[in-house]
């Protein structure tokens, strides 16, 4: 009977991940900080520092080590990857003096989300969400867009891989529940987040696709839930975002 087996990993390459993502959420860092918080030897820690450091991935500042300027280079081509970046930036811009809200754009990865762009309006209210960002797909407006045009193997397999945390009570953490909310989002044309996130904001979303079963990503607005409402909320945000999509979509023909 044939069997299936996972490909084979390198756990060298694996530390050397685990370091730079240390560095990544931490800013800077002694070897015997990251071998602590690793579990590795301080030996094996600095053999991958010095490895980094030669490659000139990481500096070194006194006993101190940080991700370098390389990686500024490398999020730049990977942005540019995606074809369409200089025109998501100018809609975006658009879109954000229009509504006077915080608008972002972002695309999915290894079943998360990925922020990509984020600009706001004078009003705009300050998140977490930053460029480069991973974020559950379930609990955002961004997320949902996405996931309500993906098919129904792909997103069985996310929610196998991230499940479904809850962040409030109006998260939905059932499978149940978010296959048929994607289901209305597919028929509605776009996604709302009404306080699932994060208490107190409410998102609109709508996705971006290069063809009806191809999602380059979505665009969202957010706001405080004292200004998401009534007609603003459920008719005039969304008929912006969706606008919005249209244009990066037909654009997207072009690049």
């Amino acid at each position: 009977m044939a069997t299936t087996t996972e490909p084979r990993t390198i756990q060298a390459v694996g530390i050397t991940l685990e370091i730079v993502d240390y560095l990544h959420d931490h800013d800077s860092a002694r070897i015997t900080e990251i071998a602590d918080e690793l579990g590795r030897s301080k030996g094996t820690i600095h053999c991958h520092l010095a490895t980094l450091l030669e490659k000139e991935h990481v500096v070194k500042n006194g006993e101190t080590y940080q991700l370098s300027l390389r990686y500024l280079e490398l999020g730049e081509a990977v942005k540019n990857r995606l074809g369409i970046y200089d025109v998501v930036t100018n809609e975006l811009a658009d879109l954000a003096e229009q509504s006077d809200e915080l608008v972002q754009f972002a695309t999915e990865e290894h079943g998360r989300a990925v922020y990509l762009h984020k600009t706001g309006g004078d009003r705009a209210v300050q998140t977490a969400s930053s460029v480069g960002k991973r974020e559950y797909l379930h609990c955002i407006s961004l997320g949902k867009a996405i996931l309500a045009h993906y098919p129904r193997e792909r997103v069985e397999e996310i929610i196998d891989r991230h499940g479904l945390p809850e962040y409030t009570p109006q998260t939905i953490t059932s499978r149940d529940d978010l296959f048929d909310e994607l289901e209305t989002i597919r028929e509605r044309g776009y996604a709302f987040d009404d306080e699932e996130k994060i208490e107190g904001l409410r998102c609109v979303a709508a996705p971006v696709k290069a063809s009806e079963n191809d999602v380059l990503g979505a665009v969202s607005i957010s706001g405080p839930s004292s200004r998401m409402t009534g007609d603003r909320y459920r008719e005039e945000l969304p008929d912006m975002v969706t606008r919005s999509a249209n244009v990066i979509e037909i654009n997207a023909q072009f690049s």
